[in-house]
């Protein structure tokens, strides 16, 4: 029986899709290792949103091929995609697999084991298939992550993820109540609907992310409902509706802003306006107070002046946002804006970086002291026998430690907010 070891890098949709690899391994007879063990062959799913990814990719795969120099080593994923001639020179690679070939890997592998130069497996990509998947992101099956939509044709002037992932495309509507099902049998708790560009879910029947929203609501489950990265264009008055009214969606969303500056949106050639992005924001806040709000933000882009920087500073100050993911401008080969005037000093990119990501956390922190005294549901994932505590994150997503017994039941459970203290709000269990 052979060995293979998967690793994953980048995004959550990623991860599904290698938990699906994985389960196509296993039920062609191969035997699954963790990763870093020693194992006949070696996958690794690559990402390739930033130059500072692609470099991390070949770090990695520099480093298992002198941890395991006799192992078959095989890259796929974006980077793969993307520049197939120079992840094949990397050396030590044995084979690359595209986009297309990803999912026929198990397939394709026992022809390329003992073959003497790197196979390369990359061809086009235009009008690729859905391929569904599933994962867990923690060891206690609290959480599942559910593709349902992946690809992009937006074409933001900085980004690679429609050349590297191919056009958007979407899961059979009838299908969805069928995987939501097999993940409550599976025991999972809480499940993250998630794509490449989630809000764009078009099934080849017609229905829209908003009727994906209502029909799972309708479905009256015992298990809650996140909504991954949506962008705001399309996050419409239906889908709010939805969600507020409901009892298993979780009041947060995670909305991509990327600049408060009119000029550099209409640079990165985004689809809404500050303006329109400011008034969603209270929108979601007037009808769900407590909802978690996180928002995507590049800084550094071309052109980008100190008073560009300085509008999306003062607009996510103003906002209601509880959290901030903040990204350094990254030069993309094949995006418009690798060519465009105006380059940001790195230093200077760094520096704004630093000032958004003070500015989360004190962000994150106001939100977090406006649940004290709020009763929320968690789940419990992750037992710390030091502390006593449980980890987990609220519906709303603040992250919670809570004293209970290390035999908890998994489920949820109701908690009182009492305190917050670094990255944590604590609380105690008010139900047994």
């Amino acid at each position: 029986m052979k060995t293979i070891s998967l690793h994953t890098l980048g995004c959550k949709v990623n991860f599904a899709e290698t938990a699906q690899l994985k389960d196509k391994f296993e039920s062609m007879g191969y035997k699954i290792t963790d990763f870093g063990n020693k194992s006949d062959i070696v996958l690794i799913n690559t990402c390739s949103v930033t130059n500072n990814a692609d470099v991390e990719a070949r770090k990695l795969i520099r480093r298992i091929k002198r941890e395991q120099p006799q192992s078959f080593l095989g890259v796929m994923g974006c980077y793969a995609q993307l520049k197939p001639e120079e992840v094949a020179a990397i050396e030590g690679v044995d084979a690359v697999f595209g986009q297309r070939e990803k999912f026929r890997v198990p397939l394709l592998l026992n022809d390329m084991l003992g073959a003497e130069k790197t196979q390369v497996n990359v061809s086009c990509i235009d009008e690729l298939p859905f391929d569904a998947a599933i994962t867990t992101d923690n060891e206690l099956r609290t959480r599942a992550f559910f593709k349902m939509q992946d690809g992009c044709n937006y074409f933001c002037s900085f980004c690679t993820i429609p050349f590297a992932r191919g056009n958007s495309r979407s899961m059979e509507f009838d299908r969805i109540p069928f995987h939501i099902n097999k993940i409550i049998e599976a025991g999972y708790k809480e499940v993250v609907i998630s794509g490449i560009n989630l809000g764009d879910y078009s099934a080849p029947s017609g229905e829209k992310f908003k009727d994906v929203v209502n029909m799972i609501d309708m479905m009256d489950v015992d298990l809650r409902v996140r909504i991954s990265s949506i962008e705001p264009n399309l996050l419409n008055d239906d889908i709010l509706h939805t969600v507020k009214n409901s009892k298993i969606f979780c009041p947060h969303f995670h909305i991509p802003l990327q600049s408060g500056s009119p000029e550099i949106l209409r640079k990165m050639k985004r689809r809404y306006k500050s303006d329109y992005y400011k008034s969603l924001i209270y929108k979601i806040k007037d009808n769900m107070p407590d909802c978690g709000i996180g928002v995507d933000v590049i800084v550094g882009f071309p052109g980008e002046t100190d008073e560009h920087f300085m509008q999306t500073y003062r607009l996510l100050e103003e906002l209601p946002v509880s959290y901030l993911h903040v990204f350094t401008y990254s030069e993309r080969d094949n995006t418009p804006a690798v060519n465009y005037s105006g380059k940001i000093p790195v230093n200077i990119r760094k520096e704004r970086t630093a000032k958004l990501r003070e500015l989360s956390a004190l962000k994150q922190k106001k939100f977090y002291m406006s649940q004290i005294g709020k009763i929320k549901t968690v789940i419990p994932e992750t037992y710390l026998p030091d502390e006593g505590v449980w980890k987990c994150w609220s519906e709303n997503y603040v992250r919670v430690k809570f004293h209970a017994p290390a035999d908890l039941k998994k489920g949820f459970h109701k908690i009182k907010i009492d305190t917050v203290s670094g990255e944590f709000a604590y609380g105690e269990a008010i139900n047994s």
